[in-house]
């Protein structure tokens, strides 16, 4: 009984001896208190205030995939690096982006809307309203020219297209709309085509929706 207790102390000491050192994946106990050091030291540097400046100043401008604002940000990102002492070196790459030329969406019934798809101005966000953004869109979605009926798809899930099959509505041939949040934006789209619709909304207000409506979505 004794001998049973004292294996079980020198464990329980052992174990919290273990669970007192630093343990860092690729260091050993030296070069681990060496690297904590250096991380409190940088992290000393670091300012919430000009870590917010830095994001203000760069999202103050539109700078999609090779527009003149995307040249200006990476302008500045080197000049940063340079002032820092960092050797910087840039390098161009051509690649493909989509962008939408026309985009279109109606609603034709029970009564005609047309939508902006566009957002809004807000005097709180100085983002809000620039000039040359770029459209709403969804990227590398195909061209088309869509009419068809409205489905309201909570927040596009498989789950939700689960519950209104148990309901008996059917989403094949129709345009589903689906709210904002609970998944990527990107798997809305591709679980409404895998389950038969011809087009795809997403919408971020929290209105819900009611009634019956026909959509007609372009984008090419």
């Amino acid at each position: 009984m004794q001998k049973g207790v004292f294996l079980f102390l020198m464990v329980l000491l052992n174990t919290m001896s273990w669970a007192q050192r630093t343990v860092l994946s690729g260091f050993n106990d030296s070069s681990a208190a060496e690297e904590l050091r250096n991380e409190k030291s940088f992290d000393s540097f670091i300012s919430r205030e000009n870590i917010g400046a830095a994001i203000r100043d760069l999202s103050s401008i539109p700078h999609n995939l090779g527009s003149a604002g995307s040249k200006e940000v990476a302008d500045k990102i080197e000049k940063k690096f340079r002032d820092y002492g960092f050797d910087v070196r840039k390098d161009v790459y051509q690649v493909l982006f989509p962008e939408p030329k026309v985009s279109i969406l109606e609603m034709i019934s029970p009564q005609p809307y047309h939508a902006l798809l566009k957002e809004p101005a807000l005097k709180e966000d100085g983002t809000s309203g620039q000039k040359d953004q770029l459209p709403t869109y969804n990227a590398w979605s195909a061209d088309g020219n869509v009419t068809a009926e409205l489905v309201y798809v909570n927040y596009g899930l498989s789950a939700d297209y689960e519950e209104l099959a148990r309901r008996g509505i059917e989403v094949k041939g129709k345009i589903v709309i689906a709210r904002y949040g609970q998944s990527w934006r990107g798997i809305k789209p591709k679980v409404a085509y895998e389950h038969g619709a011809v087009g795809c909304l997403i919408y971020a207000r929290p209105r819900p929706l009611g009634g019956k409506a026909v959509a007609i979505l372009v984008t090419r």
